[in-house]
Formats: C-alpha cells, structure tokens, sequence
C-alpha cells in the first residue's frame, strides 16, 4: 500500500504544472559563465579597474546551494534529457566547484543508499568512543571540512588504481561510505574521467590564483564561503533523525523566494523518497503528500551546533514522527 502511495505522489508530481524543462539548461549555462567570471573575469577584467569589484564575490559565494543543486540534478540525471549532455555539463558544473564530478556523484548516490546506516555523520558510538574525542572531527567536518575532503579527493588522481582501491579496503567500516567511494573511483570505468577532471580543476584554479595575484586573499575568502555553506547544509536535512531510514529526511521551512532561489533543495524528505524527480517537481510532490514542513531550515542548521549525539541516546520520537507520516 505504501509503494502505491509513493508512486501516485510521483506521478502526481509529474502531472503537476511546471516550467519548460529548458530552464535546466539555461541555469547550467548561467551557473557555468558566473563560475567562469569568478575564476578569471573578476581578476583579469574587473579588479584591475577598480578593486571594489572583489565584492562580487560575495553573491557568488552565497550562490552557493543553488550552484551545488545543479550539479545535484545532474548527478541524478535530471539536468538534462540527454544523458551524454547532463553528464558533460555535471562535470563542468564540478569543476567549477572544486570537485570532480565522479567523486560527488559517487558519494551522494551511496548517501542515498546508505543514509542512516552506514553514513549518519553526527553519531557516535560510546562503546569506541567518547563526546570529547568525537566532537573535533565533527565540527571541523561541519565548518568546512566537508568541502575539504572534496577538494583533497584531488590527490586521488596522482594514485594508481590498485592504490585507490587499497586505500578504499583499509578505511572500509561499518558506518562510513568512504571505502564504498573509494572502490567506485578505482574502477576502469570512472578513473580516467576523474584523473581529467582534477587535472582540469588544478589547473583552472591555479590560473585563477595567479590572476588574482596580490588579490588572491580574495578568492580564498569566496571559497571558504563555499566550503562553510556546503558543510553545514549537508547534514541538517538529516541531523538527529531516525536511524535506519534511507528515504527519509527533513522537509524545511524557506520564504519561498529563498526556496525558489535553492532550486527546492529545502524539500529534501520529498528528494529522499522521488529521487528521479526534477528540482521543479518537488513542490509538486510536497503538496501531494500533504505540505508538511519538519523544522524552519535556519533552525534546522543551528540544531547541528549542539554536536554527536551517542548512538544509545538517540530519540525514537523522531522515528514515529516519520512512521505517522
């Protein structure tokens, strides 16, 4: 009963009035030409008309959810019809952002799989460890460190295969992804297209420095906005949820302009639960299921500041909160 459910909620979705899908490709174009202009417009065209030009930085970094949801679309497959195209531009999208494109499609299609199971970033086990030994990693993963990992998955790219997948065995544990991801990077499949994609990335970035120059403080504070922005947004749809529940996570509350502006992002529980729907048919999706919100989404981030939660300590409330939905 419950799958039948689910998927007349998709096909509702699917039903419901949306805009041409061309705006994908449109926003991908844009977000492509704004990454551009970051790297090599702002410091080889503007900066050296006036410095005051360096505060567009400033939207760009806080662009950055909308920046990440395009990718996020492309990973799924949703950018684009084509699937050659969405892949060609998820992995422009990528090194854009600092990351190269197998490495994030990976990790969040192994996120899907294994949410609060394997990967549940926040809990900890007292039996292994305690509040203060675990609470340095999880802050440092949540101002930045995730972006960090990202950006030094780079150095993956210098190894030879057997080495990655070796690696991959030896970090391989029950509640985390990493061996899982590592394993997919060593295939013959994905390796190439992710040594090419960090070469490009390394490059491109380093050009950018070398224009910014004496400037180059500047484009280390953008994408440390990034790096906060992302960290922190990445487990709040999931922090303090039920355990043992891949489909399910947090629906939160945004002025639907800001809603509008994260490409739906904030409507992550419906994600979780249609993951072939396309970012303009969540709305869609969330009326059909009945619009109800979990928490405000600024809320939702500041929660995360209270720390790991011990794995004996975790509430059931937030369980049968998801059961009686």
């Amino acid at each position: 009963m419950k799958r039948t459910r689910t998927a007349g909620t998709a096909r509702r979705a699917e039903l419901a009035p949306r805009p041409d899908r061309s705006i994908s490709a449109w926003l991908a174009a844009a977000a492509i030409t704004v990454g551009l202009a970051q790297l090599l417009v702002v410091p080889l065209v503007l900066l050296p008309r006036d410095r005051a030009w360096g505060w567009v930085l400033v939207p760009i970094a806080l662009a950055t959810t909308p920046f990440w949801s395009l990718i996020h679309e492309a990973v799924h497959g949703s950018l684009l019809r084509d699937r050659e195209l969405n892949d060609r531009f998820g992995r422009a999208l990528a090194v854009l952002y600092g990351s190269p494109f197998a490495l994030l499609k990976a990790g969040h299609l192994l996120h899907h799989r294994y949410s609060r199971t394997r990967e549940r970033t926040e809990i900890y086990d007292p039996a292994h460890t305690t509040p203060l030994r675990a609470a340095p990693g999880y802050y440092l993963r949540l101002f930045g460190g995730l972006y960090l990992l990202e950006v030094l998955a780079l150095l993956l790219a210098l190894l030879p295969a057997t080495t990655v997948r070796r690696i991959g065995e030896r970090v391989e544990a029950p509640d985390s992804i990493a061996g899982l991801v590592f394993d997919r990077l060593a295939g013959d499949r994905v390796l190439p297209g992710f040594r090419l994609d960090a070469a490009v990335i390394v490059v491109l970035h380093l050009a950018a420095f070398l224009a910014y120059g004496v400037n180059a403080w500047m484009l280390a504070l953008a994408l440390l906005g990034r790096a906060l922005i992302i960290s922190v947004s990445d487990n709040a749809y999931h922090y303090d949820t039920a355990l043992d529940a891949p489909l399910q996570a947090l629906n939160l509350r945004l002025p639907r302009p800001l809603e509008g502006f994260a490409l739906s992002f904030n409507l992550h529980g419906v994600h979780h639960r249609h993951p072939g729907l396309r970012w303009y048919e969540l709305r869609g999706a969330f009326g059909a299921e009945g619009g109800r919100y979990d928490d405000g989404w600024f809320t939702a981030a500041a929660r995360q500041m209270r720390g790991p939660i011990a794995l004996d300590a975790t509430i059931p409330s937030a369980r049968k909160q998801f059961d009686e939905k």
